[in-house]
């Protein structure tokens, strides 16, 4: 199902044309929606820190969950005190949760114990994110928070906008859901303070983003620990540059998985596609595992490690951007902070 939408949103099939009629109520309701909140029929309710909201307008991964990583750890070099809310997507829970590292996905949702995992930073889901943010602010001495997504959570204001695109499939056909991939019309890459480009070629207006391999560790070892992105080591027994091996993602583009793994001279005897935000059990990997090492995503890696087989090995991938990306966003962030604690002294 996954790749038929795909032959409908990025290879031109005319199936496109049977769905443009709920594009259209889509485009009505959302743009309705949008005019709630410019009218001030709906608010936006502002926080006391500065917010920066992590998303794109395409449905599918486009690199936000590396791109938050990469903030948080920029961040905390920099003296700030980040924090991170997210919705917490594939996850069962009433009100908001804290996420703490070694929760499982079904407790928070894939993306967020990943980002635990990897982290340990201060973080808190729910599908309010306004109470998700008063949640942090509340139990964690933060001064800045991160939005996981949300970049049509208008009800939420925000003080910088990041756009994160897949450089390599765009905007697809350019048409709105379902007949397209788009949350929202390409003007909104307009109206963001700053959009990264995740692979391909970037942009005037973008800066290049890409996504830097730096090894691949056991599945099994990492259940239950944070563990520090700067100090990924290569397992001795991890498989090397040109040995056979089988790979599965159940991440919103699983080619582009499978193509870094190519690029980085794994031969890929078998690869298999599952659903984005998947939740595994040890018989969906037993399809696909036939002894040889299997290679997956970080995020999936979360969902499959209280069955993890010593074969198995995620690639720990870091994002990186140009130097100015960084100095711009810490004015940006300290513009914002410092008009905040203005209003309050005005208070």
């Amino acid at each position: 199902m996954q790749s038929f939408v795909h032959k409908i949103w990025y290879q031109g099939h005319p199936a496109a044309w049977l769905l443009l009629p709920l594009s259209l109520l889509f485009w009505l309701i959302s743009s309705l929606r949008r005019w709630a909140f410019r009218l001030g029929l709906k608010r936006s309710q502002r926080l006391p820190v500065p917010v920066v909201v992590v998303g794109n307008i395409t449905a599918g991964g486009s690199g936000k969950t590396p791109t938050v990583l990469y903030l948080i750890d920029m961040l905390r070099r920099e003296g700030w005190r980040p924090g991170v809310i997210s919705r917490g997507y594939g996850a069962s829970f009433e009100g908001e949760r804290e996420v703490v590292a070694g929760m499982s996905p079904a407790e928070v949702g894939d993306e967020p114990a990943m980002i635990a995992m990897r982290t340990g930073v201060p973080m808190v889901v729910g599908r309010n994110r306004i109470k998700a943010a008063h949640k942090l602010l509340q139990c964690h001495d933060v001064n800045v928070i991160l939005c996981d997504d949300g970049l049509q959570h208008y009800a939420l204001a925000r003080d910088v906008e990041i756009l994160v695109i897949d450089g390599e499939r765009r905007f697809g056909n350019g048409w709105l859901l379902p007949a397209g991939p788009l949350r929202e019309g390409r003007w909104r890459k307009d109206t963001v303070n700053f959009v990264l480009c995740n692979g391909a070629s970037a942009e005037a207006d973008e800066y290049a983003m890409t996504l830097e391999p730096t090894g691949l560790l056991p599945v099994a070892a990492i259940h239950g620990k944070a563990k520090d992105s700067n100090t990924n080591e290569q397992d001795s027994s991890a498989p090397r540059p040109g040995d056979v091996v089988n790979a599965m993602a159940g991440i919103g583009n699983p080619e582009r998985f499978f193509s870094t793994l190519r690029a980085q001279g794994f031969v890929l005897k078998k690869t298999h596609e599952f659903a984005d935000h998947m939740a595994f059990s040890a018989a969906d990997i037993a399809a696909v595992d036939d002894g040889r090492p299997l290679l997956m995503t970080e995020k999936d890696s979360v969902k499959c490690r209280e069955f993890a087989k010593q074969h198995w090995w995620y690639l720990a991938v870091d994002a990186n951007l140009p130097p100015t990306f960084s100095p711009r966003l810490l004015d940006a962030l300290n513009r914002a902070a410092t008009a905040k604690q203005g209003n309050t002294h005005g208070l």
